[in-house]
């Protein structure tokens, strides 16, 4: 098997059952039913057009219009109007806290009632814990595994007009009932007539139409919220829909995602990462609107003590996710762009098993670049370097004077307790910071937000699988790895070394609000400070 070479994806299947060749190209299990090779799969011809096209497709859907689609925008307009005018009208004078959640309630309804599209951003939302106000992201969390499936006889119609046979000519067995209903698929057991147990991800019917339309009405609709509504300032909602359609479309050819399995797979594997695992797409069965793949089982992954109780290593599991991550990120500009509970899962070895992969972070060059040198200048405390990256990635105005952001936004500062500051001491503090940010025309382009968005969620799971971990410790570990693994490369990408430069964690004790006097920081700790400063500021601040 050649080597794959570094920018090249080696994908491929054959039918052969049994054999586990493939384990050179992809991080799969090792008892696999069908065998992965390189460039023989017939769904994959053409598939660096069809993503060029897709991409190329977004700017006409965002468009604004001087007129949307008039049927669809009647039905979004009187959807989120009753909304609005429900929160209006009852709950927007019952105190901040309560007003926020009624209105997080109303909005979850009405993205329930409008279908898959609103469906699909408020599952987006849903994951920007630390980015959106919680009242917004528990309530649309609800959207997650409440939605309603298509009735057999239409998933029936979808699988044999993609596959052009018959469902029995292909499945001995197929269950009406699917395993998890989404926005815009829903996932079905089976058994393939040669009798291997595999899941079939199924598309909504005219859900690739109906996008189309409601990323017009957005479109149409979100300057008009921009202000009126209480959502994060830097996430404003023409730059959420932008965010939102860019990564919305890909979802709408299941080859894309077929491909970013086998993408993601053969990064593990390159980077010699075996604690994460993959499913195998099936080698013939792959259309736009079908995917069917290889079957994976395991604790889920909220089942933390049963984790525990079968001798699996939690903190283990989560470092190996935090590190994948990162290899992926910045050694090769590819990774998952949606993670979250109902995607991963916990199998009996303590490996990890990845799914669903619609949403996938691809980096181009000089982008990968820059997310190295702001993660790398994280670890060496390296301020300058930091802003820089940021700005290639679009976060700040090309044209912001660097030397002046530090220094306006105190950057350079030495790490301070902000537990100790005052209430009026924080509230002017963010205040100013965010009259700064928006001063300098900061935003979270699509790969940031994805990436924060990720960093996010595996933030949270320290809680559950490694409450007692030092967090700097491990910071500092994952640093040290990085260098001792990947320094030469790195080196080589960006002209800095992480083998010749000393870990330096006061940028990280800023981010974290602590002194530099603190040189341990479990996660219960920095809870505990969360909560401190939540009291501070209070629900009218």
């Amino acid at each position: 098997m050649p080597r794959p070479r570094p920018g090249r994806t080696l994908t491929g299947a054959t039918d052969r059952p049994g054999d586990a060749g493939d384990l050179a190209v992809g991080a799969f299990r090792e008892d696999g039913p069908w065998l992965v090779e390189p460039d023989r799969l017939r769904w994959r011809v053409g598939l660096a057009e069809v993503r060029r096209h897709t991409h190329a497709e977004v700017p006409g859907l965002i468009r604004r219009r001087r007129l949307p689609p008039a049927r669809r925008m009647a039905t979004v307009s009187w959807h989120i109007g009753l909304a609005l005018a429900g929160w209006y009208l009852r709950d927007r004078r019952c105190g901040r806290e309560r007003s926020r959640a009624g209105l997080s309630r109303r909005l979850r309804r009405a993205f329930q009632a409008l279908g898959p599209t609103y469906i699909k951003l408020g599952q987006v939302l849903s994951s920007g814990e630390g980015i959106f106000p919680p009242e917004l992201v528990a309530e649309f969390k609800l959207l997650r595994d409440r939605v309603p499936a298509e009735d057999f006889a239409t998933v029936r119609a979808t699988v044999e007009a993609d596959l052009g046979r018959r469902l029995e000519e292909v499945f001995a067995f197929f269950d009406p009932t699917p395993l998890a209903a989404a926005s815009i698929a829903q996932v079905h057991p089976a058994r393939l007539a040669d009798g291997t147990d595999v899941v079939v991800k199924v598309q909504r019917p005219r859900v690739a139409q109906l996008v189309r339309d409601d990323l017009a009405a957005m479109s149409y609709l979100a300057p008009h919220l921009v202000g009126r509504i209480p959502i994060a300032v830097l996430a404003n909602p023409p730059a959420l829909i932008e965010l939102f359609a860019e990564t919305i479309v890909e979802e709408l050819d299941f080859r894309l995602e077929a491909e970013n399995m086998l993408d993601i797979a053969g990064i593990l594997v390159r980077t010699g990462q075996r604690a994460i695992v993959v499913p195998r797409p099936h080698p013939r069965l792959v259309t736009p609107r079908v995917l069917v793949m290889e079957r994976l089982d395991g604790f889920a992954w909220d089942e933390v003590g049963a984790m525990r109780a079968a001798g699996i290593d939690t903190e283990a599991v989560l470092r190996a996710g935090v590190v994948s991550f990162l290899e992926g990120a910045l050694l090769y500009g590819v990774f998952h762009g949606d993670l979250h509970g109902g995607n991963l899962f916990v199998q009996r070895d303590g490996r990890v098993a990845l799914l669903d992969f619609g949403i996938t972070g691809r980096l181009d060059e000089t982008r990968r670049l820059a997310f190295l040198r702001l993660v790398m200048g994280g670890t060496m405390n390296d301020v300058r370097s930091q802003v820089v990256a940021l700005q290639a990635l679009g976060a700040l105005r090309p044209d912001a004077d660097v030397d002046q952001v530090i220094a306006d936004l105190h950057l350079d500062a030495a790490p301070t307790d902000v537990t100790q500051l005052t209430a009026e001491e924080l509230t002017a503090q963010l205040r100013d910071l965010t009259r700064q940010l928006l001063a300098y025309g900061a935003k979270l382009p699509k790969e940031l937000m994805l990436f924060v968005k990720d960093i996010l969620f595996l933030d949270g799971a320290v809680a559950a699988f490694a409450p007692d971990v030092d967090l700097l410790g491990e910071i500092a570990g994952i640093a040290t790895y990085f260098a001792s693994r990947h320094g030469g490369r790195i080196a080589d990408d960006i002209g800095v070394d992480p083998r010749q430069q000393a870990v330096d964690l006061d940028g990280v004790r800023s981010s974290l609000g602590v002194g530099s006097d603190i040189e341990r920081l479990s996660y219960r700790d920095l809870q505990e400070r969360r909560a401190t400063l939540r009291r501070k500021l209070g629900p009218d601040r």
